[in-house]
């Protein structure tokens, strides 16, 4: 049952994302920004990208204004609001379909690579018990910041990516704007 119970305990339940919606009684809402933030912090911390934590820091805000901002409703509206996930992975509009399997991969692709990373950083620490110490440190250089590197790569690519497909998006109107003003 959703209700804006007590000011001070929201207040205190709001700093923690998720949990203000959950204390209000919007599990799916709480449960969801919860599970969102966590993965962020978890991805961050693994592949040690504390820049990816500007994402965790737009969680927290949002979620702490969502609550405050459902406090603020008047009852009618409050008790009118639905619980709902923010993400509908289960449920997926006719018109979405064809984007889902790409964004499949891509949760593939990043599930993949986290294992990697922390398969890598084990790997690392038994080879401290196996390599002499003045290998094993140029190895640990090299290898401890070969995660970064890779993701740095990557982010460079999609960077390439979208700007390609924005060009050739344009590079279309384009064309189609030359072609609509010849026929006339």
């Amino acid at each position: 049952m959703t209700s804006k119970k007590n000011s001070f305990w929201r207040l205190c339940f709001s700093l923690l994302p998720g949990a203000g919606e959950m204390y209000m009684g919007f599990m799916k809402m709480g449960v969801s920004t919860m599970s969102l933030f966590m993965a962020v912090f978890f991805i961050a911390t693994i592949l040690e990208i504390g820049p990816l934590m500007i994402v965790g820091m737009v969680v927290w805000f949002y979620s702490f204004f969502h609550v405050h901002n459902l406090a603020s409703l008047a009852d009618e509206e409050f008790y009118s609001v639905e619980d709902d996930y923010i993400f509908h992975f289960g449920e997926i509009p006719a018109s979405e379909k064809l984007h889902f399997p790409n964004n499949r991969k891509l949760l593939a692709a990043v599930l993949i690579f986290t294992g990697i990373v922390t398969l890598w950083h084990g790997m690392l620490d038994l080879l401290y018990e196996l390599l002499p110490q003045r290998t094993y440190e140029m190895f640990f250089y090299f290898a401890h910041d070969l995660p970064r590197l890779v993701i740095g790569v990557g982010i460079i690519y999609l960077g390439v990516l979208l700007i390609r497909g924005k060009k050739k998006e344009i590079d279309g109107l384009l064309e189609e704007e030359e072609d609509n003003n010849g026929a006339q």
